[in-house]
């Protein structure tokens, strides 16, 4: 009979960009999170996510931006830097210190460049003006229907939700699977824009979205300690939710926990 040998937790908090940066196809207008009343949502989250007992809090942050996360962070528990809008500081910074961590970890991959990207021809990466020029408009992300959509002078889309939702319960939505699956087949279909000998959809999914994603799961591997005692709470984009928890799931290496058995309450104070 094989041992059982104990494996590190993992929970995946997956969310929208409090702090707007306009970065995504479709992007979740939120209100100004240092209002009051968020704040206190906020304060909410961060001890209801507490009881997770996180050992480590990875950030969606490229590595070669650790050394000002730090810097901030330090400057945080001192009582020298004020929080910025962004779910790296409201979450991970307030539930680090809650936590008494003496830093953060970053585990995205967003360099100054992507090499594997500059050896393509762009051409064939452009995946939404081939599906416009080919008939093929309906493999492309539909505009969410839960809000009202508008497109600034940068051309940026933007989704403003028509009600209000308590941070908690935001969160419990973007965490349920139906969701993260969805999102994701709107990859797989959007990865069929092309014809022929032309893959435009499949490239860049493969070289932008399913290389990345494989890159953050090996940097999350790279501040694993391999031991029970391990629990490391990720903090990113709920988009990436699903691809993340396959590679950790079928990597055999990790125990994946949910993030709605906290947010839903049913974790009691004491375990």
């Amino acid at each position: 009979m094989k041992s059982m040998i104990p494996k590190p937790t993992i929970m995946i908090l997956g969310g929208e960009h409090l702090a707007n940066p306009g970065m995504d196809t479709f992007n979740k207008r939120m209100d100004d999170v240092l209002a009051p009343k968020r704040q206190r949502e906020i304060e909410e989250l961060v001890q209801l996510l507490k009881r997770f007992k996180p050992t480590k809090i990875a950030l969606e942050v490229d590595e070669r931006f650790e050394q000002g996360i730090q810097t901030d962070y330090q400057d945080y528990l001192e009582g020298t830097y004020e929080l910025k809008r962004g779910e790296g500081d409201q979450i991970g910074f307030r539930l680090a210190k809650e936590m008494e961590h003496s830093k953060l970890y970053c585990v995205d991959y967003w360099p100054a460049s992507w090499p594997i990207l500059d050896k393509i021809d762009t051409d064939l990466l452009r995946y939404d003006e081939f599906a416009k020029t080919h008939a093929q408009e309906h493999l492309l992300p539909p505009p969410p229907t839960d809000g009202k959509v508008t497109q600034d002078e940068d051309g940026v889309t933007w989704v403003e939700s028509e009600k209000y939702e308590n941070m908690v319960e935001i969160y419990k939505r973007l965490n349920h699977s139906e969701g993260r699956l969805s999102e994701h087949q709107g990859y797989l279909r959007q990865a069929q824009i092309g014809r022929g000998t032309h893959y435009p959809g499949a490239n860049w999914v493969a070289h932008s979205w399913y290389s990345r994603n494989l890159k953050i799961f090996v940097n999350i591997t790279r501040i694993t300690e391999f031991a029970a005692e391990d629990r490391i709470l990720l903090i990113i984009g709920a988009g990436h939710v699903f691809l993340l928890q396959q590679f950790l799931e079928d990597s055999g290496d990790y125990l994946v926990e949910s993030p709605l058995k906290y947010l839903d309450g049913e974790e009691s104070e004491t375990s």
